[in-house]
């Protein structure tokens, strides 16, 4: 099998003229690929190819096209009305609806139209690229090549290799992706490819604490997008995407992991599709939209600070130094003593569990204990955890003390880890999970999810950043006391934690 992603008369079938489709199209013409889209729907490929051109002509507007590149790329687009004109393709990409049926027709049919050497690429996000070729003639030459809405912006392309893909075939892909303009990584066949894989550790979590009550839906939006640095709350993320899109995503990757604990669905997901609270797209989801604009509860005014003494734990020497620090600055009346005053308001920074266990194992009255979230940097929103019993007062004075310098404070009810520590932890485990399954490299998994889902930063990165050993801390501490094995740790991140490597690192 001869391929060469760079040869000058390289043609490309592009299979949907739906966004990504046309997206896919757009990038190959971008390429300087001559492009061939078909879709069984003749007006969609003519009102895709108008898309496209009105898409170089805001490009050159803009000027991030000439004139003549635009023209050029323009010239590259060919409707056809038949698959039967894709027999002289070089490859063709699938762009069709998720169905395994409908894929497999499309296949089949291709295979008695194109040569033996042409490379079938499809699109699917969810798909096994191993069951789609299955049933091929040449399952050899079926890879999976995923692109990410909308195309032209996102810059990170999966290639997928099934179990008898030949590595000829996503070598090709592989240059193909990044004549595109794409940032092409490798992954193996798994449920949810690498990138909504990882996904699935920041909604899925988010559900489950809303659904046990920690936080509310704004709440839990705003300690990620503030605290973590996340562009946007998981809740917000999943309006976006809509719940209908989701959801089925997600149920789909936890039945092909069958019933892997760590990708287990929320019933608050499915109910609320059922319910019809789609997202933006319906003009309610986990929030309502207005003209487009989403409408959220404003932050209630924090009570003032009572001037009581506070008295901080040391179990966490960098967390002591850390609030310590912030309490300086902000002129609190520190207890010094080994042991607090009985009025003094005590502060924990529990790792894994909640403020209640912590409040136990110190010897501290629970009703005068307050937990704050460390993970992160407390310089943009600082995240208080109550035990049941803790006094109101003391809520009011932890909660005023701690937003004195206007700095914003989210109050939440006791949890086996605070609501960035679970759903971060979450996203490192899974990330762990890919690595020691040698789906793909460390280096590919980081860059994946930061261009493919734009976290601040990859798993395995995020893990580094906020230490390793933390991490585990924080899943063995979740896993023993809820006993629920989606927290138990992998043993990737468990060997690279106990030995003080870093995640991003291989195996000699």
């Amino acid at each position: 099998m001869t391929l060469d992603a760079t040869q000058d008369n390289l043609i490309v079938g592009v299979i949907g003229a739906g966004a990504m489709g046309r997206g896919i199209a757009q990038v190959a013409a971008t390429g300087g690929c001559s492009v061939k889209l078909f879709d069984t729907r003749k007006e969609a490929t003519k009102e895709a190819i108008g898309f496209i051109e009105g898409m170089f002509n805001r490009a050159v507007e803009k000027e991030r096209m000439t004139i003549d590149e635009a023209k050029s790329a323009v010239g590259h687009l060919h409707a056809t009305s038949s698959m039967s004109d894709f027999s002289d393709c070089h490859v063709i990409i699938e762009a069709a609806v998720e169905n395994l049926d409908i894929k497999r027709k499309i296949f089949a049919e291709l295979e008695s139209i194109v040569a033996d050497d042409v490379v079938l690429a499809s699109n699917t996000s969810s798909l096994s690229i191993t069951t789609i070729a299955s049933k091929c003639k040449n399952p050899e030459r079926v890879a999976g090549f995923h692109f990410f809405n909308p195309v032209p912006l996102m810059k990170l392309v999966e290639v997928i290799n099934g179990i008898r893909t030949n590595p000829k075939v996503t070598d090709f892909l592989f240059e193909l992706g990044k004549r595109m303009g794409r940032v092409p990584v490798r992954v193996a066949d798994a449920p949810g490819f690498l990138v909504n894989q990882v996904g699935r550790g920041y909604t899925i979590e988010a559900a489950h604490l809303f659904s046990e009550g920690v936080a509310s839906f704004v709440e839990v939006d705003r300690i990620m997008r503030d605290a973590a640095g996340f562009r946007m709350g998981p809740f917000e993320l999943m309006d976006l995407t809509a719940i209908d899109v989701t959801h089925p995503a997600t149920d789909l990757i936890y039945q092909q992991f069958y019933h892997e604990a760590r990708y287990r669905p929320s019933t608050l997901m499915n109910t609320r599709m059922e319910a019809g609270f789609l997202g933006r797209k319906t003009g309610e989801g986990f929030y309502v939209y207005e003209g487009g604009k989403q409408q959220a509860p404003e932050e209630k005014k924090a009570p003032n600070y009572d001037g009581r003494a506070v008295w901080v734990s040391q179990v966490h020497v960098h967390a002591y130094e850390q609030i310590i620090g912030i309490l300086n600055k902000l002129n609190a009346t520190i207890d010094e003593g080994e042991e607090p005053d009985d009025n003094s308001l005590c502060i924990v920074s529990p790792l894994g569990i909640d403020a209640t266990t912590a409040a136990i194992e110190e010897g501290l009255n629970p009703e005068h204990t307050i937990a704050i979230d460390t993970l992160f940097n407390l310089s943009l929103r600082r995240t208080l955890m109550k035990t049941p019993v803790t006094d109101p007062a003391y809520t009011k004075s932890a909660h005023g003390l701690f937003a004195s310098d206007d700095t914003p404070v989210t109050v939440v009810r006791d949890s086996t880890g605070f609501v960035s520590q679970r759903i971060v932890a979450m996203i490192v485990n899974i990330g762990c999970s890919i690595a020691q399954s040698g789906a793909a490299t460390p280096e590919d998994i980081d860059k994946a999810v930061m261009l493919g889902l734009g976290y601040p930063h990859g798993p395995l990165g995020f893990g580094d950043t906020v230490g390793a050993d933390r991490i585990l801390e924080i899943l063995i501490s979740i896993f023993e006391m809820t006993g629920d094995p989606r927290y138990r740790p992998t043993p990737w991140l468990r060997r690279r934690a106990l030995l003080g490597l870093s995640l991003l690192t291989t195996e000699t």
